[in-house]
């Protein structure tokens, strides 16, 4: 099995030393799978046929119009957003 090393702030350490019975490797993995869980359950896939059909023929035709710059720049801008968002929302859920 792969092995993963984590960090985590010192006072989180002394609060998790109190309790030397839980097996914390298993509770991290254990939240880790459940938050791939939700990632997974979450997305919504369609097919590109799908998704052509949901915009309709007057979208696409005004989308050929645009230059190829355009795509490349408008790109670049959502994969800095997602990225942005994705490090927002990297922290696990504690309950």
């Amino acid at each position: 099995m792969p092995t993963m090393t984590l960090s985590i702030p010192p006072e989180l350490y002394r609060k998790m030393k109190k309790h030397p019975e839980i097996k914390w490797s298993e509770v991290a993995r254990k939240a880790i799978a459940e938050y791939l869980s939700e990632l997974e359950n979450s997305r919504t896939e369609m097919s590109m046929l799908e998704f052509r059909e949901l915009l309709g023929d007057e979208t696409l035709r005004e989308m050929e119009s645009i230059p190829d710059e355009a795509y490349e720049e408008y790109y670049r801008k959502m994969r800095d957003l997602e990225w942005e968002r994705t490090k927002r929302n990297s922290t696990t859920r504690t309950s």
